[in-house]
């Protein structure tokens, strides 16, 4: 049926007529207005801007941060130009802080397990009250983990399970528990490693992603930057070895590719160059590392990890130009490295002469414990929690009776996935402090939520990586938007319920005294001088009211370094290890990826950052493996097939992904993805590599470790 020119006109008529008719206009005028009053419609928010100092615990290196507040609601997190561990800076899992006080995830409130997984609301009186009586209950049969290392709520835990008869209190795996075992138990050292890397003009990143995910990614990406002024020469040369392309190695002056637990075999093989070329060390094992390394010629290292002469000795040669070089022996995904890669790594430190040096290796003392019976953060990272859960699971170790965790989710970030659930399983009765109705909170007993960094009292101490003792007071920006309690200051209470003495009633007197501590150190507020400034003059400015400083969001920073007595190169412990070709039941090696914009070990992936995604890593709810074209090949499979990935401990499913930068024989996986609880963001997106991590204990340090773990793939 066509249309007239004369109906044309009869209908342009009659809606030329409506149109200029003024009651549709005083409609529509009305129904604005009705609808605006609508009381469920979002509504900008108006006032005075401001912003506040904070302290996001998103993740273990943590950050400073301001937040920008309108009419005093935060309303976005941003970098703290005032304070040296930021610099402006923010990393991608901080940058959503705001919005995740609002995210669908967070537990309302206390809650107790009724049966069937299912939880009911209570009172946080009776909740508390439930605690105090399983505590009575459970005495020394209580144990602890927490996945914060670098604040002084660990003390409270710590001095909390003392006084009830109890030493076990776990951290969740970190480097910074493989740099102590190193460091310490192997080569001697006192205090805790840290890198200059700001001094420095040549970084090797011996399997470490400084600029992702490795101690202070957001400082060291500063660092990196400053030696990088627009239009002038480089002022420093970055190395990056690794099996693919981290985002260190994106930007490296020189790339190397090192297949996992391949760096100590690569630092070996570079030792016996620099030798050749006259470097020693005054060690008293020196000789017997000079034998060790002698071993390692170019040859040798090209057979066992596939690095050419050449490219060695670039490495070799780079170091040696260097006025100030460093190593940074690390592990990719920050957690199950080898003490003796670190070891390895070290040891080449101590042949360039940089240690206790201006733009080398720094150690750093730790600050005092404040609580009365805490652990002190080193003696914390002595236990190790996998070696104690693998126990368990055996039935080696007895379960504990009750077990509290705090702000982690080891049901999901622990290597060996269903092993380890099954020690989890062992508990009888479960305690979570998580914000978030996360995967170890879904099968708690009794979830107690703690507010998020935003909304309480917290502190960082010298994070892992840093180049110099620092101090960090986090102040709340806003109120709880739960209902929800900080967990120190629970802890405190049921402590004086079950008559331990802590010698303290609130959190914030803890950390009032540990203000105090540290203003009796040697030590000063950051601001005209920042803490790399005053290494390279040798001074540091005199100290200032701390206090006032910290609360006003600025670092407590200190130059200060442990001497050292006796320090050797760990040879003993380096002859006992070597790289091993995986055999042909599993012939590819695993190369998980770590990269913050995907989540944490605590911390599922913000929906907010799912945009930066990119389709080689996930899909709707695929996720990606990467492999280069000649292991596809070899194992018989193409762009975009589905595979299951296995290896002795589990498996896992992903879609392939042809990427060259990956070397061959290695499978890259990137972690994050996975979960079955949190919400519909990411809940069923993809899969959870932690499942296929099989443990191993290293040879000569007892270690448990993940970092080269043999797997096979298969479609299907």
């Amino acid at each position: 049926m066509s249309l007239t020119r004369r109906g044309f006109l009869f209908v342009l008529g009659a809606g030329a007529g409506v149109t200029f008719s003024p009651v549709l206009w005083k409609l529509t005028d009305d129904v604005s207005i009705w609808t605006q009053n609508w009381s469920w419609i979002p509504r900008l928010q108006y006032g005075a801007l401001a912003k506040k100092p904070g302290l996001s615990k998103a993740f273990g290196g943590g950050a400073p941060v301001q937040v920008l507040t309108v009419a005093g609601r935060p309303a976005e997190a941003l970098g703290n130009p005032d304070h040296p561990l930021s610099q402006g800076g923010i990393p991608a899992v901080a940058a959503p802080e705001v919005q995740m006080l609002y995210k669908e995830a967070r537990v309302k409130g206390p809650m107790k397990k009724v049966g069937d997984g299912k939880f009911e609301p209570i009172a946080w009186e009776d909740a508390e009250a439930m605690l105090a009586a399983k505590l009575k209950e459970a005495g020394a049969a209580t144990a602890m983990i927490t996945g914060d290392v670098n604040g002084t709520t660990a003390e409270v835990f710590s001095g909390l399970l003392k006084g009830l008869g109890s030493s076990d209190v776990y951290p969740m795996p970190c480097e910074q528990q493989t740099a102590a075992k190193g460091w310490q138990d192997v080569m001697g050292g006192r205090g805790t490693p840290g890198f200059d890397i700001e001094n420095s003009d040549c970084i090797l990143a011996l399997g470490a992603d400084l600029l992702e995910s490795w101690g202070t990614p957001v400082r060291n990406a500063k660092a990196f930057g400053r030696t990088r002024p627009t239009g002038e020469k480089p002022g420093a040369t970055w190395i990056a070895c690794a099996p693919l392309k981290t985002r260190t190695v994106a930007v490296a002056d020189i790339f190397v590719a090192v297949p996992p637990g391949g760096e100590a075999t690569f630092a070996l093989g570079l030792a016996n160059m620099l030798i050749a070329a006259g470097a020693s060390t005054g060690a008293a094992d020196f000789d017997a590392f000079k034998s060790l390394a002698a071993g390692y010629t170019p040859a040798k290292v090209q057979d066992l990890i596939g690095v050419t002469p050449e490219a060695l000795k670039k490495v070799a040669e780079a170091l040696r130009a260097a006025k100030k070089p460093l190593v940074v022996p690390g592990s990719a995904i920050s957690q199950g490295g080898s003490a003796v890669a670190f070891v390895a790594g070290m040891a080449l430190n101590l042949l360039l002469g940089n240690v206790g040096k201006p733009g080398g290796v720094r150690a750093l003392p730790e600050l005092p414990t404040v609580v009365s019976g805490a652990l002190s953060r080193d003696k914390l990272l002595d236990n190790d929690l996998v070696a104690w859960l693998s126990a368990v699971e055996s039935g080696k170790k007895a379960a504990p009776k009750l077990l509290m965790v705090y702000e982690a989710n080891p049901r999901y970030a622990l290597p060996a996935a269903a092993k380890l659930g099954a020690a989890l399983d062992k508990a009888g009765f479960v305690v979570s402090f998580s914000s978030f109705m996360d995967e170890t909170a879904a099968k708690a007993d009794l979830i107690m939520p703690n507010p998020l960094s935003l909304e309480r009292y917290d502190d960082l101490q010298t994070p892992y990586g840093s180049g110099f003792a620092s101090y960090t007071l986090g102040t709340p920006v806003t109120k709880p938007v739960a209902n929800a309690k900080s967990s120190a200051d629970v802890l405190l209470a049921a402590a004086q319920k079950v008559g331990v003495n802590l010698g303290f009633s609130s959190f914030e007197a803890v950390l009032e005294a540990k203000m105090a501590a540290v203003e009796g150190l040697s030590g000063f507020i950051a601001g005209e001088t920042q803490p790399w400034q005053a290494i390279a003059q040798g001074s540091a400015p005199m100290g200032a009211a701390v206090a006032d400083g910290l609360k006003k969001g600025k670092a407590w920073a200190s130059i200060r370094t442990v001497e050292q007595n006796g320090i050797q190169t760990g040879a003993a412990l380096l002859a006992k290890a070597g790289f091993k070709k995986p055999a042909a039941d599993f012939p590819l090696l695993i190369a998980p990826l770590f990269q913050l914009n995907m989540g944490t070990p605590s911390m599922a992936m913000p929906e907010y950052n799912l945009p930066t995604l990119q389709e080689s890593e996930a899909k709707g709810a695929a996720m990606y493996v990467g492999l280069n074209a000649a292991t596809a090949k070899a194992v018989g499979v193409s762009q975009g097939d589905t595979v299951t990935v296995s290896s002795e401990a589990g498996s896992f499913k992903a879609r392939v992904d042809i990427d060259e930068s990956v070397m061959p024989g290695v499978v890259a996986a990137y972690l994050g993805f996975g979960h079955t609880a949190w919400d519909k963001f990411a809940k069923g997106r993809g899969d959870n590599v932690n499942k296929a991590l099989a443990i191993a204990e290293e040879p000569g340090t007892g270690l448990s470790t993940w970092a080269a773990v043999a797997v096979k793939i298969a479609k299907g």
